[in-house]
């Protein structure tokens, strides 16, 4: 494997999960269309962000861990279409879980090649 690949295979799934976590904070607009007081607003901001903290908390532990990832990204995937299922359309099941699944496989990937890829 060479040098490039090595990089890319690296640093894929942690790019990718930063952008999934962005997309769920993105999911927290909906607080301001609700016609409520600033604390309301900012207990409801901060309870719509949760699902990016879990995110970026998995990340944090699957950084040098990369088996850890691999498990908790497709046990967060399983545990999203369990807790939602029949709720909304089946876009959504794959705007969430998709990105969920593909960062638990790259993690994985980088589990299985960690000696490959940590060499410099």
């Amino acid at each position: 494997m060479n040098m490039r690949m090595r990089k890319f295979l690296f640093w894929i799934p942690r790019i990718l999960c930063i952008l999934f976590a962005l997309f769920l904070g993105l999911l927290f607009l909906d607080v301001f269309d609700e016609n409520l007081g600033l604390l309301e607003s900012v207990l409801a901001l901060l309870i719509h962000l949760i699902p990016a903290y879990i995110v970026i908390a998995v990340l944090l532990l699957a950084w040098k861990r990369e088996w850890i990832g691999a498990i908790l990204f497709t046990a967060l995937e399983v545990f999203y279409i369990v807790w939602a299922w029949g709720r909304f359309h089946w876009s959504a099941y794959a705007a969430i879980s998709g990105p969920l699944v593909l960062i638990g496989i790259l993690f994985l990937l980088n589990w299985i090649y960690r000696a490959q890829l940590r060499t410099q």
